[in-house]
């Protein structure tokens, strides 16, 4: 099921975003994070993780659109988890 971030980003806003796997990963954690979107529309910036939680940063986007980000984690363990996330864009 895709999350929703709760704040709507502005075409002309460069801002992070995040996701917490903690409660997901029990004992295991984060080796490696990629972020995808699903229209060229949003521009990916830099992304990074911690153990536990990714962050993207996100710059672009046309206002009315609602884009969906895929973030996949590859775990210490060997796991590997997909959570995509809708982010609104709208003119503030």
């Amino acid at each position: 099921m895709a999350l929703t971030w709760p704040s709507p980003k502005d075409p002309n806003e460069v801002k992070d975003y995040g996701l917490d796997w903690s409660a997901l990963l029990d004992d295991d954690t984060i080796s490696t994070s990629a972020w995808s979107v699903d229209d060229a529309g949003l521009t990916i910036g830099t992304t990074s993780n911690t153990t536990t939680a990714t962050t993207v940063w996100v710059s672009s986007g046309s206002a009315g659109v609602t884009y969906s980000l895929l973030n996949r984690i590859v775990t210490a363990g060997g796991r590997t988890y997909d959570q995509t996330v809708k982010l609104k864009v709208r003119t503030k």
